[in-house]
């Protein structure tokens, strides 16, 4: 793994957080202060509490993917990487606090990336056969979500690349980015990623990408994901109707919806901004998303991957921790527009919007009918619920 990219300073992240410019002996007193201090501590350094922090040390080092060294324990190895992505700063803020060399922050936090990767499939799991509970304890999306098992969309994360190397990840806003497709849980867990997709590449050819590739993404049998417009109405995935109005609220200015297609599209919406929700979390969780690296790009890929599988593992280790409470609800706070899983080498070619999955006629229409279903017994017990009011 190359380190040279690693020693360059970025223009965001390079200043410590307020708490932690103090000055201290070496990297080794602060990973111990941190870990014999309370869990809250930990979360706000590491970004997880320390049951979590030390379950993962475990499990790396009984897989053979991390050891102790003469000099750094594999606590302290963790730490440092966790560390950088979870306050996005640059190795020479880094080699400050740990009073390490450059050299050392950057191989170990490529060997702690690089373990994480190795493991990363055991933390995503596709979606069970059960109803999820956010559909069945809701009336509004129960039973016409019934065979929903979360939903699907795309982040675009910013990306550092070389000058010849920057058209086909300028996206439609002119920025740098590369663009990741998401396949998620209501109960904020990622079942799929598909990372390394260049930021000019349409949504729908991710999707059509991860769909047929060798690694694919695999909807259950007789399930579907949510999908935005963005997307196609296709078996396994769920658009809204395109050209109605849809709002949040199903009583807007005072009159309740005017039509099953406007309906449906409102309580879709509520449903799908799971993605909204989880992208948060992860985003607040590992800011280093938020801003393009100095890595080189398969390195700059790989974190958006180890972040989701992170966040997942903490998930299932600490689901109420303050983060995942801040976006646990329909209401999130304001933030930026982010299976098994596959890292997608970088493909330079000319866009091409259509799909090359061969849905036949009938299939199509099967969609388009369930969908009419689902909008259509939606808006009989809702005008059923209306007259009784």
């Amino acid at each position: 793994m190359e380190n040279s990219d690693d020693e360059k300073d970025g223009v965001f992240g390079n200043c410590m957080p307020k708490e932690l410019s103090i000055s201290l002996a070496n990297g080794t007193k602060f990973v111990d202060e941190v870990l014999r201090g309370p869990s809250d501590r930990c979360l706000e350094n590491f970004r997880m509490d320390k049951q979590a922090f030390y379950k993962l040390c475990d499990i790396l080092h009984s897989k053979g993917l991390l050891r102790h060294t003469n000099r750094i324990k594999i606590e302290e190895q963790l730490a440092i990487f966790l560390f950088i992505i979870g306050h996005n700063l640059r190795t020479r803020a880094v080699q400050e606090l740990f009073r390490y060399s450059g050299e050392t922050i950057s191989r170990h936090f490529n060997n702690v990336l690089n373990a994480i990767m190795a493991i990363s499939l055991d933390f995503f799991q596709p979606p069970g056969s059960d109803i999820p509970p956010e559909i069945l304890e809701d009336p509004r999306f129960y039973p016409y979500f019934k065979d929903c098992v979360g939903a699907v969309d795309r982040i675009h994360i910013p990306v550092m690349v070389g000058i010849d190397e920057q058209g086909p990840f300028r996206n439609k806003n002119g920025q740098l980015s590369q663009n990741v497709l998401v396949a998620c849980s209501f109960d904020l867990r990622f079942h799929y990623v598909l990372a390394g997709w260049e930021g000019s590449a349409s949504d729908l050819r991710v999707l059509n990408s991860a769909l047929t590739r060798r690694n694919k993404f695999q909807v259950p049998e007789g399930k579907y994901y949510l999908v935005d417009s963005k997307y196609a109405n296709m078996p396994g995935f769920i658009a809204p109707y395109n050209g109605v109005l849809c709002h949040l609220n199903e009583f807007v200015g005072g009159y309740p919806s005017r039509d099953s297609r406007e309906l449906f599209n409102q309580r879709h919406l509520l449903l799908r901004n799971v993605t909204d929700r989880i992208f948060g979390a992860l985003k607040a969780r590992f800011p280093i998303l938020l801003s393009a690296p100095p890595y080189p790009l398969q390195t700059q890929v790989k974190l958006v991957v180890a972040a989701c599988a992170l966040h997942n593992y903490i998930r299932g280790e600490k689901p109420d921790d303050w983060i995942f409470k801040m976006y646990e609800h329909d209401t999130v706070p304001e933030t930026e527009s982010l299976p098994p899983l596959e890292v997608e080498q970088p493909i330079m070619q000319v866009e091409n919007p259509a799909l090359d999955i061969a849905f036949d006629t009938e299939q199509l229409e099967f969609s388009s009918q369930l969908r009419d279903s689902i909008a259509g017994d939606m808006w009989g017990d809702y005008i059923s619920d209306l007259s009784a009011m």
